[in-house]
């Protein structure tokens, strides 16, 4: 028996966000918050961090490197351990492990410690949002479910930003542990509030791991995330620190879709999803935009640092008017999303808002002006929230309710990676650029390539399912 929340027929089909279902959206942002914001803030503590333990950066850098790794491979697992062990209680279990993780990083004595403690953090924060978002998705039913998915959506959204300007509001006014420790009262208070307010879920007895399938994507997913995010880094596409983990996951990835395929039971990622049309469209559209949206967040603070001269802080608060582009859309997008019932229209002008918002940005050799560029950020942000949200909601709307934490678990995969593959493809770019030109139009023509992406995410969306008519 799957997890779900007990409702009345009119409550199902209610156009109506009742005060169960909003409380129920507030404590899993709260979960999400902590989780995708930490994978940022640490960045700027990296220095702090360094002085204090007096270790190369080279070995500083997994303590981002190692979090985003473990973050990234416990998602194949969300839908397995959603169904054997129950939504809720895998979701406090996933959090208590993020706090503890949290709290012992705090308490860090080398940078060894402090890698592993980041690790077992990431172990834990990497299933509360692939969880969160299937609890929502069945809570909410079909009729609702734009609008409570854009709450899950906003951390996605805002962490990039935030995640920098908080980390240095927190260093500047605390010590580099604080960081850390933030984490422990907001995850302790997402706790007592889960325990009253998530609906209880029965685990389906007898369902058994694919351990194969496990011993194939969780450590694919890991290798191509860290080929990538070396891509990213300073190593070029043909060092041995790219190509041998991003061959090693490719390879790894290839077997796992042979294993799934010839799987008689449930395969730990159900391939057999993208036998649907409508699924399949919705995933590839939320791939490519997880590459133009992280590509672009990798990008625009760099350019306000080198080009413009920011430091890291300032950097943050210059693309706060995205933020407040994002959350505007998200008012409308996902209320007009459930009354239109496809999302093609609204993705669609997102798209082009989103693309709207990046030209000034390809003129950075000709130094527009910073009121043009927040403009800019403004109208991307409404871009980028206005395609989320619906794309989103088109990935649980084209599954059946039983089917929603194996959708949620592959998407988050396949999210991520399309980050990845953006961020790294993005990077080489730029560093390509930087050799042969000075910083200012190496940035204008990589925002150039970053347009590009956008433009490939028109493909997928136009067929994603359009305006449904209504049936009485």
């Amino acid at each position: 028996m799957t997890a779900s929340v007990s409702t009345t027929p009119n409550q199902e089909n209610s156009d109506r966000i009742d005060p169960a279902l909003l409380k129920l959206g507030v404590v899993l942002i709260l979960g999400t918050i902590v989780a995708v914001l930490d994978g940022t803030i640490v960045s700027v503590g990296i220095d702090a961090i360094q002085r204090d333990f007096g270790s190369p950066l080279s070995t500083l850098q997994w303590v981002s490197t190692g979090y985003l790794l473990s973050f990234a491979m416990v998602a194949p697992l969300s839908g397995w351990a959603t169904e054997r062990f129950g939504a809720k209680r895998v979701w406090m279990a996933s959090v208590g492990c993020f706090v503890v993780g949290s709290m012992l990083c705090g308490l860090a004595w080398s940078a060894g410690s402090l890698i592993v403690f980041r690790v077992l953090q990431g172990l834990g924060g990497g299933l509360i949002q692939p969880i969160g978002q299937s609890m929502i998705a069945q809570a909410a039913g079909p009729q609702r479910l734009g609008r409570v998915m854009s709450m899950l959506v906003v951390p996605l959204t805002f962490a990039p930003v935030l995640g920098p300007v908080l980390g240095g509001l927190v260093i500047g006014a605390f010590s580099w542990p604080w960081i850390f420790y933030i984490n422990v009262p907001v995850g302790i208070l997402t706790l007592v509030l889960a325990a009253k307010v998530l609906p209880s879920s029965r685990p389906q007895a007898g369902h058994r791991l694919d351990l194969v399938g496990l011993l194939l994507a969780c450590p694919s997913v890991a290798a191509l995330m860290y080929g990538l995010s070396e891509a990213a880094g300073d190593a070029g596409p043909t060092s041995p620190r790219v190509l041998i983990p991003v061959i090693a996951g490719a390879l790894l990835l290839i077997g796992y879709v042979l294993h799934a395929l010839r799987h008689s039971g449930t395969s730990l990622l159900d391939l057999t999803l993208f036998r649907r049309r409508d699924f399949s469209v919705s995933v590839a559209t939320s791939f490519l935009l997880g590459a133009a949206l992280f590509s672009s967040m990798f990008m625009l603070p760099l350019y306000y640092q080198q080009v413009r001269g920011q430091d890291a802080l300032h950097a943050g608060l210059l693309l706060i008017p995205q933020d407040l582009g994002v959350a505007v859309s998200m008012m409308f997008a996902g209320r007009l999303a459930d009354r239109i019932g496809g999302p093609r229209p609204i993705v669609l002008v997102g798209i082009a808002l989103a693309l709207a918002g990046t030209l000034p940005y390809t003129q950075a050799g000709g130094e527009p002006s910073e009121i043009l560029l927040a403009a800019g950020l403004f109208v991307r942000g409404v871009g980028i929230g206005a395609t989320m949200t619906p794309a989103m909601a088109a990935v649980f709307k084209s599954v059946q309710p039983h089917e929603i934490p194996r959708a949620a678990g592959l998407t988050n995969v396949l999210h991520r990676i399309g980050g990845s593959v953006g961020t790294a493809a993005l990077a080489m770019v730029l560093q390509h650029q930087l050799t042969a030109q000075s910083p200012a139009p190496a940035f204008g023509t990589s925002f150039w390539w970053a347009f590009g992406i956008s433009v490939l995410t028109v493909v997928p969306a136009l067929f994603l399912p359009g305006r449904q008519r209504k049936t009485s």
